[in-house]
């Protein structure tokens, strides 16, 4: 027990370094040793518990008249010292995902625990394995970590966009026309990293597709996988901040909406700039203007108010003109009736609240047929349907309604269940071929001993296939349903190759 303890003690340092950096790909390197000890060690504890458990049964079971000792039980996991506002936030993720760290536990639950940390170690060790196996996919990631982050962008852009007053002087116009075209330059630059994103998060089925799309968005910020939840929600932190993959799509989607903005104001301040420079060019043409003029004899000069007069009255009939026809428009346009157009939108939206009301009865059917497998092989294909159906009515909700942004945030979470339940289908429609391929050689097996029983190499025939029945039943996995019946076979399989065997041998 003092053993158990004194691992148990270092429990809490061993869950906070239980995650993967994603950056340059020499300290993801690094990080593989440190998962590495971490599992070591978890497997430790694992297998110390193992053995308390089994010792206090004994115990209890010997000395039945005394209480069971609390001490064998449970266990007291002690907090560190959170100096570091990372660290901080780490263990209030954390508490929230797996309860207080610092309050006593029962040796069965912390197994349980333990468990789900040692999963979460070994995919952290795969993926490591499968991005460092990847030339391209290490170029990709060490490119990234040399761009700002898009927020951090989005802070940058609009600093500068906010001190960029238009200039009265004519030399400095013209470098402020320059410089705001590449601030445009920059903002289009940042449009196409947000699409980027965006489409390679929610359409990737590979999640190191998805993290390269994630690596893109945090650029030298850098990010950590920091878990994956029940509901295969991925937990990401970045600069001391946690999200969900979910919180990132969202984040992206409303820096779509402004980067419009930007483009605006970087347009309207180009346009400003140049329209300055125009004006003060007219102001300087104006002046030489008035010179001249004055050098021009009286006569002329008389004579210049009434042209002025001339020219301003056509201006004032073309202008009267615009104006009326302008008028005459808008009070055409006005008679347009909009009851249509309002009706519309109103039929849009309850069409849109009724296929997101329906897609998630679909998505709770579907989760509810598929809970405490095993299930028959029907039963994964309904729920595949049910998963199919309900991304279908997401994907149907237009931009314009209200439910949008929820049914995108659903959409993720839905294609990521509809390719695990296709996993499943897979999976099962495998095992019950294998299955079905087994019995078909076992009558084949049999059909071949009845035909020639005196015949060695008939015999020889019979007892191959008898072994090609028992791999198939043998490889069968054991979460799925015609598992039961697989075991039952290969116990009755492996006795007529024995006997068979016996034969041949003799």
């Amino acid at each position: 027990m003092a053993d158990l303890e004194k691992l148990v003690n270092e429990l809490p340092k061993l869950i906070y370094s239980l995650n993967l950096t994603i950056g340059n790909s020499h300290e993801i390197m690094q990080q593989i040793a440190l998962i590495n000890h971490v599992q070591e060690q978890l497997h430790n504890i694992q297998k110390l518990i193992v053995q308390e458990l089994r010792f206090a049964k004994i115990k209890n079971a010997a000395i039945s008249t005394l209480p069971r000792i609390s001490k064998a039980d449970s266990l007291l996991i002690p907090s560190i010292d959170l100096e570091h506002i990372t660290v901080n936030n780490r263990a209030t993720f954390i508490i929230r995902n797996f309860g207080n760290l610092e309050t006593k536990i029962s040796l069965t639950d912390l197994q349980i625990k333990i468990d789900s940390w040692t999963e979460w170690g070994n995919l952290l060790q795969a993926l490591a394995a499968d991005i460092l196996s990847d030339p391209q996919l290490v170029n990709q990631l060490n490119s990234n970590i040399n761009d700002p982050s898009i927020p951090a962008k989005f802070t940058e852009l609009n600093k500068i966009l906010d001190h960029n007053l238009v200039s009265k002087n004519p030399i400095n116009l013209k470098q402020q026309s320059l410089h705001i075209i590449n601030i445009s330059q920059d903002i289009l630059e940042v449009k196409q990293r947000l699409n980027y994103v965006i489409t390679t998060i929610k359409n990737s089925h590979s999640l190191l597709t998805i993290l390269l799309g994630i690596s893109s968005f945090f650029g030298k910020s850098g990010f950590t996988l920091e878990w994956l939840d029940d509901e295969h929600e991925l937990i990401i932190s970045s600069d001391g901040k946690f999200q969900e993959l979910t919180e990132i799509i969202s984040d992206c989607e409303l820096f779509q909406q402004e980067i419009d903005s930007l483009l605006l104001r970087s347009k309207n301040l180009k346009l400003q700039a140049e329209q300055a420079l125009i004006n003060i060019e007219q102001e300087n043409q104006s002046k030489q203007d008035a010179q001249n003029t004055a050098k021009l004899a009286p006569q002329f000069v008389e004579k210049k108010p009434q042209n002025f007069f001339i020219v301003g009255r056509s201006i004032s009939l073309v202008a009267s003109s615009l104006v009326v026809l302008g008028f005459g428009g808008w009070i055409s346009k006005d008679k347009i009736p909009h009851f249509q157009q309002q009706s519309a939108i109103a039929s849009q939206e309850a069409s849109a609240v009724t296929n997101f009301t329906s897609a998630l009865k679909l998505g709770t059917e579907a989760s509810a047929l598929v809970q405490s497998p095993p299930h028959p092989l029907i039963v994964w294909q309904q729920a595949k349907t049910k998963w199919q159906q309900a991304i279908n009515l997401l994907t149907s909700v237009p931009e314009e309604t209200s439910v949008a942004v929820k049914a995108k945030q659903k959409l993720i979470r839905y294609r990521i269940n509809y390719n695990a339940i296709s996993q499943k289908v897979l999976v099962e429609k495998k095992a019950l071929a294998d299955l079905e391929s087994a019995h078909k050689l076992a009558i084949e097996a049999a059909f071949f001993v009845q035909t020639s029983p005196n015949s060695v190499l008939v015999w020889q025939q019979a007892k191959e296939k008898w072994q090609q029945a028992i791999n198939l039943l043998e490889a069968i996995p054991a979460s799925t349903a015609v598992s039961p019946q697989a075991k039952e076979m290969l116990a009755s399989y492996k006795t007529n190759y024995a006997a068979i065997s016996a034969i041949v041998k003799n």
